[in-house]
């Protein structure tokens, strides 16, 4: 289990059997798969609205979009490289590879550039996320080379999902959660080495 980290923040986690008519609709789907109800979902579940605000955005954003999930992934762990929010890395390193990211990619992007690794798709999509993430928000020209290869709805869809696994990132940093290092994993090893 994730716990926050020595350096955590005074906030607590509620409790994952709470009975509250908001956060039953969140944690139910958790609870009801059989698995534990996430440790950010049970900190943020302090402001139950906020939760649910959260998970409005989330969701949708990881399950509707048209863009291929895979590369959703790709920028997802990209920022939590750049971001460097360990949590992040290790929780969407399976799905990452469950969509189709190859472990030699995420090994990678820390170098993408230099890497024979990546599409130019994925190039401009990688770009346009580093500047994201880096610069506050992604250039003109970026989301001109973006466009090259996506329509506008896509591109909104790799721009939203940088943008809200920054604030996912900051909020995870916020709160003191950190990967799980008892957990010896590829992902955190890769993470370890690419962080150093």
């Amino acid at each position: 289990m994730t716990r926050p980290s020595h350096d955590a923040s005074p906030i607590e986690p509620v409790d994952a059997d709470i009975d509250d008519p908001v956060l039953n609709r969140v944690f139910d789907g958790f609870r009801d798969r059989g698995r534990e109800v996430p440790l950010l979902y049970r900190m943020l579940g302090n402001a139950p609205a906020m939760l649910d605000a959260w998970v409005q955005m989330a969701w949708p954003l990881r399950s509707e979009p048209e863009t291929d999930r895979g590369l959703r992934e790709l920028l997802i762990m990209r920022t939590a490289l750049l971001t460097r929010s360990s949590f992040e890395w290790q929780a969407h390193w399976p799905a990452a590879v469950r969509a189709g990211v190859t472990e030699a990619q995420l090994e990678a992007l820390d170098d993408w550039e230099g890497s024979a690794e990546f599409s130019a798709a994925e190039r401009a999509a990688l770009a346009c996320a580093g500047e994201i993430v880096l610069d506050g928000g992604a250039s003109p020209g970026s989301v001109g080379r973006l466009r090259d290869f996506f329509s506008a709805g896509e591109c909104i869809e790799l721009i939203l999902t940088t943008s809200f696994y920054v604030c996912v990132s900051r909020t995870l940093q916020s709160l003191g959660i950190e990967a799980d290092s008892e957990a010896a994993t590829d992902a955190l090893a890769v993470y370890s080495r690419l962080t150093r």
